[in-house]
């Protein structure tokens, strides 16, 4: 039996108003060349449930200070297998599946080992079963080698994913999203091995269905 660790269970309340007092003009500034934490199409879509009205007395804001925006964190519950190479990312909104590319190709390669079908066809029967149909497949590496490189290998990893999960899905109208992002969005310390290991990586996302 796999044994597995919740390495972020209810990581943020589902409905969590950050309304701390801030004084006017101490917003912080990000100047365009900044990258996102995360790849693009993947930010938590929630809105806030309940409005918030600045002027009620009992927020006690000081003379000179206004709220923050709302904002909300999605709750998110990971999973992990014991060696790494399976990671389970769930939210009320998605299903994050990231597997090693270690347990998909040989190393530097973007052709399927002998057990890679049937991890990415287990999966595919979920989107299956969610209805979904938006299906993202991201290709991450480490940060060893040229960066133009891992950008083509990264795209061309989450192509033979993508290409496998097509054969299971059964609604031809799912619309795949398919990236390469190289280095980018690491998820662990490139200076160790056991870091680099688990930024090289495919995740494919998809939304839950509704219940």
């Amino acid at each position: 039996m796999t044994t597995c660790r919740r390495a972020a269970a209810a990581t943020a309340v589902s409905a969590l108003v950050i309304a701390g007092a801030h004084l006017i003009g101490a917003t912080a500034a990000y100047a365009d060349e900044v990258k996102p934490s995360a790849p693009p199409g993947t930010e938590p879509s929630a809105a806030a449930p309940v409005p918030i009205d600045s002027n009620s007395p009992g927020l006690k804001i000081p003379q000179g200070g206004t709220l923050q925006p709302p904002k909300v964190l999605d709750i998110a519950e990971v999973v992990e297998d014991l060696g790494g190479e399976q990671r389970r990312q769930e939210t009320n909104q998605t299903v994050m599946m990231a597997l090693q590319s270690e347990v998909l190709f040989p190393e530097n390669s973007a052709v399927f080992n002998a057990q890679a079908a049937a991890r990415i066809q287990a999966i595919a029967n979920e989107v299956n079963q969610q209805k979904a149909t938006r299906v993202r497949v991201f290709g991450f590496t480490d940060d060893q080698g040229s960066y133009e490189h891992g950008k083509e290998l990264s795209k061309q990893r989450a192509d033979a994913v993508q290409a496998e999960l097509a054969k299971t899905v059964t609604d031809p109208s799912v619309v795949f999203d398919v990236r390469g992002y190289s280095e980018d969005y690491p998820i662990a310390d490139n200076s160790t091995e056991e870091g680099r290991k688990k930024n090289r990586r495919v995740e494919i996302t998809f939304p839950r269905g509704s219940e």
